[in-house]
């Protein structure tokens, strides 16, 4: 039954319950016959968050389809893509709270669950009824509170052979990349030669992981900020002097370091 929920898009357990009573496809599926009896939606709720809540059974069958694809071959295995795309929470984008002090750990299990597992110098505000998610937007469009589906998609007939859940934040799309990579690796043996990205997966961090580490040429525009578009003075403006070990820009100043008051950030020049 959930199978039949995320496929088609039933968010609500309560109609869900109901789809299957009624749709003859759906009780084939779910091994239900004509006269038997579909759980009620608060029996099937709490089984869902408590006895499978840790089940890794949704994984184990996406992996056996995945094998399945590869034994009829469909998947090259030569040339990986990744991208990320962005979930929208239920959450009212307009609701949050500033400070973790404001969120109530027992109005609702899940944020009961997000304060265990809080590190508190991460947290950068949150909404009270899904706490887990991040506040971010997407270009041209107003900010919300979302999750990030991460693919890696096997460039041949555009497989996707890994996905992994995140926060909307271009640091956790990143490392789910790595994990998706690794874990193809290790569950099928499969490690591609190519790599396909847009830039942000371009840092110097993951491009020197994937051509150094796990041997992939990288198809992936380089993340590189050094160019200024502002009236400023770009990266390969400034001249470095090796004996002074100092920069020196088109003024004919040197670049002196400098201190902000907060404790966070250090010396920068």
């Amino acid at each position: 039954m959930l199978i039949v929920g995320y496929c088609f898009g039933v968010r609500s357990e309560r109609r869900l319950c109901e789809e299957v009573h009624l749709n003859l496809a759906y009780r084939w599926f779910s091994r239900l016959e004509l006269d038997g009896k579909v759980p009620d939606h608060s029996t099937f709720s709490k089984n869902r968050h408590g006895r499978f809540r840790e089940s890794d059974l949704l994984r184990k069958l996406f992996e056996t389809v995945v094998a399945r694809c590869m034994k009829e071959r469909l998947v090259g295995g030569e040339a990986f893509a990744v991208d990320a795309s962005m979930i929208v929470a239920d959450a009212h984008r307009r609701r949050g709270v500033a400070k973790v002090e404001d969120l109530d750990p027992t109005s609702s299990r899940a944020v009961a669950e997000y304060l265990s597992v809080l590190d508190d110098a991460a947290f950068g505000g949150a909404s009270p009824s899904d706490p887990a998610a991040r506040y971010t937007a997407a270009a041209n469009s107003a900010a919300v509170y979302a999750y990030s589906d991460n693919y890696l998609v096997d460039l041949k007939h555009a497989v996707i052979v890994d996905v992994e859940a995140t926060t909307a934040i271009r640091q956790a799309e990143v490392g789910a990349a790595k994990t998706m990579l690794d874990r193809t690796a290790e569950h099928f043996d499969v490690a591609p030669s190519r790599l396909v990205a847009d830039a942000g997966y371009g840092s110097a961090e993951m491009l020197g992981w994937l051509v150094e580490e796990r041997g992939i040429e990288p198809y992936v525009k380089v993340f590189d900020k050094s160019e200024r578009t502002d009236g400023t003075f770009s990266r390969n403006a400034f001249a470095y002097h090796e004996e002074t070990n100092v920069y020196v820009c088109p003024g004919g100043k040197e670049l002196k370091k400098y201190h902000r008051n907060s404790p966070s950030r250090a010396a920068r020049a």
